[in-house]
């Protein structure tokens, strides 16, 4: 199925360097290897296939590559009866939205009707793009009743759109989130986004009941606070009780506890809310959201400085910080409900020995896939060459002493969740996963960056990322691709610094055929642990 508008590349394998390639008549570009990669335009419909022919010599194969493309949208006729696509109306059932938020109303109808919403006494007319008729409107519209009209001179079609549910503040309905999850599972998290389907931004506990106030597809929108909202996918969503009322989220006194790992902030409250950690230097911000804090002593530990100080501020009526002043940079942490208190558990960063910077340390490697990865022209898969690059960091690692947990070592599928579970659950310091890299549809390969990238959340994780990106750059001598942000799925976790490193393309033929050899997967491997001595060596006192 192409997925590119245009052009896109194409890689695979003629077996033999000394081979020659044309694909629909252009030549593609044959490496000694005999892998092939070719910046190609996409065939049309009339003609849905690629013709390749190699030559070697007195040696010719001929080879089609068919392709798919997108089925067309139903054909509307200009004449006759009237007809549109129903399948494309708009908006779709089970919206919740406020008065004045807007939606989207749409048909796909013949460019040369009219289409109008209908909508109590409002009249209102869409605009079309070809056959694409449009219009942003405020959700009150549709309530109940609303219906599109579609017409071309006599003839005419009515449509009834579904009607939007309002939140209802008066006799609002709540939602518990974690569906199917328990309570204080130090490991399971529900993801709060800004907008529906966007990237993480909390990470709230299983448990935890809010107002629902908004509905689109696949997404329920939930208050945290009076000043804030966020969106929850539906598989994480749940009603709470029918009796359930408002929970009224109230702190006690708090009070620090320490063992030589970390400390936690105990605070005591009613139930559990929705909250955000707000990480930088040597303050720790929590933020409680529809919270009040009745908190008129916090119990410091005599003997224990890590924690200097913690200090609370009520924001607002229903949202408190409390901030922890520490004497140095947490390494991680862990929010956590437990027997009636919310818990932050911060994290101490390690003691290390300048001159063996890795012993005693756990180190948690993540060969990255399956499921998924991406594949190179002579078939070698991301998922395979990771794990042998995985392998030597795990033994450089044990050689300078660091307990090295990996994810896998087998060829076996391991979700994403999983890996983030296995290593907290070990007690890891670090957590680096192992990939490499790809284009998507549609990129040119001979002019896009194609060299080393490292990625990480947290920004107690970004001295890592730079760390490891210095490290393989040394190494590898591949281009600098950069040091990106990103909320990846093993890289949002907070008990400790995790980094996900893109050492190579397995797609560009040079760089597959060096993850082939033991010399290259050396590279990358050494320039990973490399990285993981200068950062682990600033810890040094």
């Amino acid at each position: 199925m192409l997925a590119s508008r245009d052009s896109d590349y194409m890689i695979g394998s003629v077996g033999t360097g000394r081979a020659t390639l044309t694909i629909d008549g252009e030549p593609a570009r044959v490496y000694p290897n005999g892998a092939f990669m070719a910046w190609v335009r996409n065939p049309t419909p009339a003609k849905p296939m690629y013709d390749l022919v190699a030559i070697a010599g007195t040696d010719t194969v001929r080879a089609q590559r068919p392709v798919r493309f997108p089925p067309p949208a139903p054909q509307l006729p200009a004449t006759g009866p009237i007809a549109v696509d129903s399948a494309s109306l708009l908006p779709r059932p089970g919206l919740m939205l406020r008065d004045d938020e807007r939606t989207e109303v749409g048909v796909r109808a013949p460019a040369n009707a009219v289409v109008t919403l209908h909508a109590g006494a409002a009249r209102l007319r869409l605009t079309h793009t070809g056959d694409d008729w449009s219009l942003s409107t405020a959700a009150r519209f549709l309530r109940a009743g609303a219906q599109l009209v579609v017409s071309r001179g006599r003839d005419s079609i009515r449509l009834k759109l579904p009607g939007i549910d309002a939140p209802n503040d008066t006799n609002p309905k709540w939602v518990r989130l974690g569906k199917g999850q328990v309570s204080g599972d130090t490991d399971a998290v529900v993801y709060g986004r800004v907008l529906p389907n966007d990237n993480y931004h909390w990470f709230l506990l299983p448990g935890t009941v809010l107002q629902l106030t908004g509905h689109v597809a696949g997404y329920s929108r939930v208050r945290a606070d009076r000043a804030l909202e966020m969106w929850v996918a539906d598989a994480d969503v749940e009603p709470a009780a029918s009796a359930m009322q408002a929970p009224r989220r109230v702190t006690n006194n708090a009070r620090l506890r320490a063992t030589s790992e970390s400390v936690d902030l105990v605070i005591p409250m009613t139930a559990p809310p929705a909250y955000y950690v707000e990480e930088g230097g040597t303050a720790l911000g929590l933020v409680l959201y529809g919270t009040r804090a009745n908190s008129d002593i916090i119990n410091l530990v005599t003997a224990d400085t890590f924690v200097r100080n913690v200090t609370w501020d009520q924001e607002a009526s229903d949202r408190v910080r409390f901030t922890l002043h520490l004497t140095r940079p947490a390494l991680g942490y862990l929010a956590l409900w437990e027997n009636g208190s919310f818990v932050l558990r911060v994290r101490r960063a390690p003691s290390v020995d300048p001159a063996q910077p890795l012993r005693g340390l756990t180190i948690a490697i993540d060969p990255g896939h399956p499921p998924a990865g991406a594949t190179g022209p002579t078939s070698l898969y991301e998922g395979q060459a990771v794990l042998w690059v995985g392998e030597r960091v795990q033994a450089l690692l044990e050689q300078r002493g660091a307990h090295v947990i990996m994810t896998r070592t087998t060829m076996d599928s391991v979700p994403l969740t999983e890996r983030r579970v296995i290593a907290r659950r070990a007690n890891a310091q670090v957590f680096v996963s192992i990939h490499l890299n790809a284009y998507p549809d549609g990129v040119n390969p001979f002019t896009a960056k194609n060299g080393s990238g490292t990625y990480f959340f947290r920004p107690y994780a970004e001295p890592l990322a730079r760390a490891v990106q210095r490290g393989v750059l040394a190494t590898m001598g591949l281009p600098d691709d950069g040091v990106f942000v990103r909320s990846l799925a093993v890289t949002v976790q907070s008990w400790m610094p995790a980094v996900l490193c893109e050492g190579a393309f397995v797609i560009i033929p040079e760089q597959e055929a060096a993850l082939r050899t033991p010399e290259f997967q050396d590279k990358y491997a050494q320039g990973i642990v490399n990285g993981l001595e200068a950062y682990f060596r600033s810890f040094a006192r």
